[in-house]
């Protein structure tokens, strides 16, 4: 409920606050509660239509609250109030350029999702500068809750000795469990593309340019039909406003430098394949473009070539005439992990490994994942082929280095996890304070009918 309270306070206080279509249409047109100021937080009101329409938001996304939703949901949006008036205080405030990135990356996931711009305006009523105006002001609250919340929290370090203590003194059933996980090495070869195979992708690539310059297509259709960027195809191409930092260098340069919506850039090489590329907007350091990928297919029998290079170096370092580390310093084409002997990183955001050498099999590449599952420690795996992080196709070997089984969490082999449940811990307290504080020395004004409440601060009402 903390992490609720705390953390979920940076949702919205409104419809357009968060969540996808589905919702947006199922509240669409049931918010017809005249207005009147149910809490009143330092100088903010909190209107009964504001959490009328959050309530029935929470519930067409099928979320279900411990306790009375008219009293949790005010007072999650009371707790965001007493964050907000303190960065008053404080001189805080949202970084601009990541509220506008913010913004249009959401408009852009709704818009992908109903389809069109224009049914976006009809499921909310309001036309797209109304929408956009009202999106930023709510991702700007949300940006300096979280910075408040840093503020109030980003000190807070936790010692071993009190890791140590906490896990001497926890019911070690309480504590999480951990699966399965597995550390794995890699070495991958790309398969060679013939100099004719590349010409014969930049010939399509000037082709269709050549037919968007007569006027014979539109540039959206043939990226509709011909781009292999599954990511934007079907939206013709576009990619939605985006910053250089976004974008490979070699891509930033040409989209940046486009002047003529009427033109077609260059031909562009990226570790993903060939481009073009057409200006669409741009806003301030941010571009929206259009684009049409080709990759170059690989053929049999350089398939076959690479992976029977590969077997011969799995079979060196099977009967040890080569190790493993220097398999992938001499010939490993990841530069992710050629230089780190071959040592796989989780890159999965949401794993609790992330950023470490460990994975759960779901975390694994699928391809990766369907090797190691047959694998006992130590063993290396047969040549297979798989796709990069860029969707190129690679040749790889693996090699099993540890597989741990599952367990309940503990301080050897899983010293970050009680780390971070103890980090938490103390987080959470350090803000239950603040706001018990915070209550203290701010007018809370809070209308009869919800005076019955139990909240989980009872220090809204005074004594």
């Amino acid at each position: 409920m903390m992490r609720k309270l705390i953390l979920g306070i940076v949702a919205t206080v409104a419809l357009l606050g968060s969540g996808m279509p589905e919702a947006l249409a199922q509240t669409k047109n049931r918010t017809n509660v005249i207005d009147e100021v149910a809490w009143i937080v330092g100088d903010e009101a909190i209107l009964l239509s504001d959490i009328e329409r959050q309530r029935l938001y929470f519930e067409s996304m099928g979320e279900r609250f411990e306790g009375d939703a008219r009293c949790i949901i005010p007072e999650q949006m009371a707790i965001q109030k007493l964050f907000l008036n303190q960065a008053q205080i404080d001189s805080v405030y949202p970084n601009d350029q990541m509220v506008n990135q913010s913004v249009n990356q959401w408009i852009e996931a709704v818009t992908n999702e109903l389809g069109s711009r224009e049914k976006v305006e009809e499921y909310l009523g309001m036309n797209m500068a109304q929408i956009r105006a009202d999106r930023r002001r709510v991702v700007s609250e949300e940006y300096v809750v979280m910075q408040m919340r840093q503020k109030i929290v980003g000190d807070i370090q936790v010692s071993p000795s009190e890791v140590n203590r906490f896990y001497d003194t926890v019911n070690k059933d309480s504590l999480p469990f951990m699966p399965q996980t597995v550390e794995v090495q890699i070495v991958t070869q790309q398969p060679n593309i013939p100099m004719g195979e590349v010409d014969r992708v930049k010939q399509q690539l000037v082709g269709y340019t050549e037919k968007v310059n007569k006027g014979e297509m539109s540039f959206e259709t043939l990226a509709r039909i011909y781009s292999e960027d599954s990511n934007t195809a079907l939206k013709g191409g576009e990619m939605g406003f985006v910053g250089r930092a976004e974008l490979e260098p070699e891509f930033a340069n040409v989209a940046f430098g486009l002047q003529d919506t009427n033109k077609v850039s260059r031909i562009v090489r990226t570790a993903k394949g060939y481009h073009i590329m057409q200006l669409i907007e741009k806003r301030g350091d941010q571009v929206n473009v259009r684009h049409i990928m080709l990759r170059p297919r690989v053929a049999n029998e350089d398939l076959i070539a690479t992976t029977n290079r590969m077997d011969s170096i799995a079979h060196l370092i099977r009967v040890d005439s080569l190790p493993f580390q220097a398999a992938a310093r001499l010939y490993s084409y990841d530069e992710d992990t050629r230089m780190g002997n071959g040592q796989m990183v989780n890159t999965n955001e949401r794993s609790q490994y992330y950023g470490t050498s460990r994975f759960t099999m779901e975390d694994l590449p699928q391809e990766v994942s369907a090797q190691v599952a047959k694998m006992a420690e130590g063993e290396v795996s047969a040549p297979f082929t798989m796709m990069d992080k860029n969707k190129n196709t690679i040749v790889a070997i693996v090699l099993l280095k540890r597989r741990a089984p599952g367990h309940r969490a503990n301080v050897v082999d899983d010293y970050q996890v009680i780390k971070n449940i103890v980090l938490q811990k103390k987080q959470n307290d350090t803000l239950n304070e603040w706001i018990q504080k915070k209550q203290k020395t701010t007018y809370v004004s809070i209308s009869p009918e919800y005076r019955q409440c139990e909240f989980q601060y009872p220090g809204w009402l005074a004594e």
